[in-house]
């Protein structure tokens, strides 16, 4: 949904009409209230609110899950090293080179 002018409401104005603002968004407008002429805060529906949320979660989920995909595709090519040895190798660089 595209916020339009009559969108964007001073925090003065939306402590006056509240009750109406909300039944504005209850009914599925979005308001963008500004404080000293930039934008502040957003009113939008708590359902709304909630699918959002949802949509994050699930984002961060198929990323989890291509970054899991990428991690096996990794090892079925072969571009893995061994932790242990990898980290004993860091270790020893780290005490050869101090502040490296």
């Amino acid at each position: 949904m595209a916020i339009s002018a009559s969108d964007v409401i001073p925090l003065s104005q939306a402590r006056a009409h509240l009750s109406e603002l909300a039944d504005q968004v209850r009914a599925g407008a979005e308001k963008v209230i500004t404080k000293n002429g930039e934008s502040y805060v957003a009113l939008i529906d708590a359902q709304r609110l909630d699918y959002y949320h949802q949509l994050e979660r699930e984002r961060i989920h198929l990323l989890l899950l291509n970054d899991a995909s990428k991690g096996l595709d990794d090892v079925l090519a072969g571009k893995v090293k061994d932790a242990k040895n990898s980290l004993t190798a860091l270790k020893r660089h780290l005490v050869d080179k101090p502040g490296a």
